[in-house]
């Protein structure tokens, strides 16, 4: 007989399996060799994640006790992905244009990114799928229990250490391919490799005991037909209100649980693989729904009884000495457990992050800590606490329950719940007309009733809800009884919930919306969600300046991280003709930006943080024309009016930046002539006033040595005045000839450290990561030493800090290499920034003498180079990037 100890060796091997395929899978994404990742077969089988503990055990125990019932959570899935073409490829479309990362984030950002409705939408979401959850640890529980009465070793193992060990298990694994990134719209490559590969698993396994239960227990398909009629199964004794309830029921939760949510929407890589995913998931159900029938009839007769029927399929192999086929059984079931609370965690995580710990992190620290703290670990850390919490809260309720209930019956509970979130969804997609108040009041309405009327009552008459409010009702009302509402006694108990608070939502979520007015971020939101088709991204008309922009670029570098907004900020700032990192603001740039953001942080948590640095979004004429759904011809005649407004006030824009910096230059020739003049006279006035002196005559030799030496001195000042003059006069004109040598980063750093500071650093402290600087260069070294120089010397010269530090970066940036030098200093103005590499270019009052060449000869090596040098915000201090091409280790 297989043993316990055989038993979880199988795990452990199985799991470390997945770990390995999970590893691969990411290792090959990041390295772009991923292409099959993303092919239709990986995105149905992952769909497959709707087929949980409760399909593989539950739906034969299912069978056994209520017949033909069991088709129906089938059934209603089927239908949808037979409908995908009106719902799920709307529901896609608006997921990739809004860069949505959960069904809370698509709830509430319909409604006008209502960070009120997302947290609603949260709390409710992790109530209804803890259930869910509870019924996968009793699955696994229930399995290892079911190999006890064959194993005296087993025979003392507690089924709620079990648990735990499972959950712990699970977290982990959650937490170490669940969040290696912050941004959630990102694919999750290798949990969704691994969910394909346990779908084929528990596909294999319940298949091979299906086979063996027909042609192994049984002498062929004749015989186990005639089985199956003799059997209760073959009475058809569902009622149509039940049939219909469950069928619509297992539609409504295949669209709305949060799990099926995150493989479908926010997982998807391409709207066509669901043409795909339309025949091939309903083909996968019939398949593994091929042989319930045959399982639950044989096991009603041969198990004995009172043997629970959800264990059937573990049971019928153990009991004719199949250890193999049982342990492959288990492993089927442990597949479909793991697998939903994998994605479930995942998603309930990056809602309970998003819209629960991350606006009360800001709201606490009152906006500040988008521009100091690092936002992007501890959003990382707050989604990796919530995975740990939502498989916790699962293990509670199992404990509370008591793990006695059928696993289908805590699946149904489940269903009844995220199902209360389909007529703001549905109605949201589809109806304009819907607000925000309307959602809440539906949702609000919807969830209470199926707290009262199922939830609350699942644990047990008198365990929570008192025994009298169950007889007599609540407040000894008889019509608030929890399952005879409104008199309507004598229903299923099942239906009657899910009659009345799907109906009350439904009426309540319709007849706030008609009564209420929605704000006009609602009526754009809603003509972009309805219209998805038409116009699948319409940017609102943000307003900002250059200086939010620096803003902007601090902000999201805590949350995305340097390399990736700086990336961001210079693309954009290249798009429209500007050099450095600093783009306009213009609607387009910042409504980009928010759906960038949107997919670490949530889409309401993203609009408010955009919000409190720019303003409030005001809502374009063209859109407002949209929400108004005026003609077409009159729409498209303000579009185009709007359009040509827009750029004309963008052109006027850029021409008075353009304007001021002509005037800043001028101003600046005027300068650079009288600094010209300044620098050439006095030196020259010194050499002429003391050679007067040494002609006079009659001078002692320390008067002529110390006469001399000013000479001598201001002779080499005019010198380096000239060799500044005439070194930038042939960068500018090309004529230079590089001298290319090799040599590596951390020796060019050496020596331009060396010819900096001389022999002291004078008090500057010098940060460097030598382990960084390894990279080979093929370069003119002597060209680059002297800008590394001219930087550090800056900083030793200009950082106003009280213990000056200069921190010395670099890194790859494909084939080239970036070198970022950063002070602790106050920085440069931003209205200077355009200025700093003009010639002679000296902002204010300056401590430190030098002519202000020192930069626009910089800027003309790195141009001779190959490479550039740009001046690099948001950093706290003067931070300059140095770039260059083709470097190599």
């Amino acid at each position: 007989m297989a043993t316990l100890n055989i038993l979880v060796a199988v795990c452990v091997a199985y799991v470390v399996l997945l770990f390995a395929v999970a590893f691969a899978a990411d290792r090959a994404a990041r390295q772009g060799r991923g292409g099959w990742l993303r092919s239709p077969l990986v995105y149905t089988l992952s769909l497959s994640i709707y087929c949980t503990a409760w399909t593989f055990y539950g739906a034969v125990g299912f069978a056994a006790r209520s017949g033909l019932e069991y088709v129906t959570i089938y059934l209603g899935p089927t239908l949808v992905m037979i409908g995908w073409w009106w719902t799920l490829r709307k529901m896609v479309r608006v997921g990739r244009s809004q860069r949505i990362t959960s069904v809370a984030d698509m709830i509430s950002s319909r409604y006008g990114k209502s960070n009120t409705l997302a947290v609603c939408v949260t709390v409710l979401a992790v109530i209804g799928t803890t259930p869910y959850i509870a019924l996968q640890l009793q699955s696994v529980t229930l399995s290892f229990a079911a190999f006890s009465p064959v194993d005296p070793i087993g025979q003392g193992r507690s089924e709620q250490s079990i648990a735990v060990y499972v959950a712990l298990g699970l977290t982990l694994f959650t937490i170490l391919f669940g969040t290696r990134n912050l941004d959630a719209n990102e694919r999750h490559h290798g949990v969704v490799i691994a969910i394909a590969l346990e779908a084929v698993v528990k596909l294999f396994a319940l298949l091979a005991v299906g086979i063996f239960v027909v042609w192994g227990l049984e002498s062929g398909i004749a015989q186990t037909l005639a089985r199956i009629d003799a059997s209760p199964i073959a009475e058809f004794n569902v009622s149509a209100s039940r049939w219909t309830a469950l069928t619509l029921l297992s539609a409504a939760a295949f669209l709305c649980l949060p799990r099926m949510f995150q493989v479908m929407v926010v997982e998807n890589e391409d709207e066509r693989h669901l043409r795909t995913a339309a025949w091939a998931f309903p083909l996968y159900l019939m398949l593994i729904s091929l042989f319930v029938v045959p399982i639950a009839a044989v096991g009603l007769d041969l198990m004995p009884q009172g043997s629970n029927p959800d264990l059937y399929v573990l049971k019928l192999p153990l009991l004719v000495g199949q250890d193999g086929l049982a342990i492959l059984s288990f492993l089927g079931g442990f597949s479909s457990a793991t697998s939903m609370v994998i994605v479930a965690a995942i998603a309930l995580s990056t809602m309970v992050s998003n819209h629960i710990v991350m606006p009360i992190w800001l709201r606490a620290t009152g906006g500040a800590a988008m521009m100091s703290g690092d936002v992007r670990q501890f959003a990382l850390l707050a989604r990796r606490l919530s995975i740990g919490g939502v498989v916790f809260l699962g293990y509670f309720y199992f404990r509370l329950s008591g793990g006695g209930t059928a696993l289908a019956a805590i699946g149904l509970i489940a269903f009844a719940g995220v199902a209360q979130f389909l007529p703001a969804l549905m109605g949201g997609l589809v109806w304009r007309g819907a607000t925000r108040s309307g959602a809440l009041a539906g949702l609000s309405v919807g969830f209470a009733l199926w707290l009262y009327c199922l939830l609350l009552p699942s644990f047990g008459a008198g365990v929570i809800v008192p025994v009298r409010v169950m007889e007599a009702g609540l407040f000894g009302l008889s019509w608030l009884r929890p399952h005879a509402m409104f008199w309507t006694g004598g229903m299923d108990p099942l239906v009657h919930a899910v009659m009345w608070s799907m109906l009350l939502n439904c009426a309540a979520f319709c007849a706030v919306s008609m009564f209420s007015f929605p704000r006009p971020i609602e009526r754009l939101q809603g003509a972009q969600f309805v219209n998805v088709f038409d116009h699948s991204q319409r940017p609102g008309s943000w307003t900002g300046g250059l200086g939010q922009s620096e803003d902007l670029l601090i902000m999201s570098q805590r949350i995305l991280g340097a390399t990736e907004a700086q990336e961001i900020f210079a693309r954009a700032a290249r798009r429209q003709g500007l050099s450095g990192y600093l783009p306009e603001p213009s609607p387009e740039f910042l409504e980009y930006l928010e759906r960038r953001l949107s997919g670490s942080v949530g889409a309401a948590t993203a609009h408010a943080m955009v919000s409190q640095i720019v303003g409030r979004a005001t809502v374009s004429v063209e859109d407002l024309l949209a929400v108004a759904d005026e003609t077409a011809q009159i729409m498209e005649y303000s579009s185009r009016l709007e359009a040509k407004s827009a750029e004309q006030a963008r052109t006027a824009r850029q021409l008075r930046v353009v304007n001021e910096k002509l005037t800043q230059l001028s101003v600046q020739k005027d300068g650079f002539l009288s600094q010209v003049s300044h620098e050439l006279r006095t030196p020259m006035t010194s050499i002429r006033a003391f050679s007067e002196i040494l002609l006079g005559g009659g001078l002692t030799p320390e008067e002529l040595q110390k006469y001399a030496s000013i000479i001598h001195a201001e002779s080499l000042r005019l010198t380096r005045l000239l060799d500044d003059l005439l070194d930038l006069s042939v960068l500018e004109s090309g004529q230079v000839v590089l001298n290319v040598q090799t040599a590596t980063l951390a020796e060019v750093l050496d020596r331009a450290i060396s010819g900096a500071v001389g022999g002291t650093l004078g008090g500057l402290d010098i940060r460097r990561d030598t382990t960084a600087e390894a990279m080979v260069l093929h370069t003119d070294i002597d060209r680059l030493a002297q800008v590394f120089i001219n930087l550090i010397a800056n900083v030793r010269k200009y950082c106003d800090a009280d213990h000056p530090v200069l921190e010395i970066r670099a890194e790859r940036d494909g084939n080239g290499l970036i070198v970022d030098f950063i002070d602790n200093g106050t920085g440069i103005p931003i209205q200077n920034e355009a200025l700093i590499f003009e010639k002679f270019s000296r902002l204010g009052e300056t401590r430190a003498p030098g002519a202000g060449l020192g930069l626009a000869i910089c800027r003309e090596i790195m141009h001779r180079l190959g490479g550039a040098i740009a001046y690099l915000p948001g950093q706290g201090g003067a931070g300059f990037r140095v770039t260059l091409p083709q470097a190599s280790q």
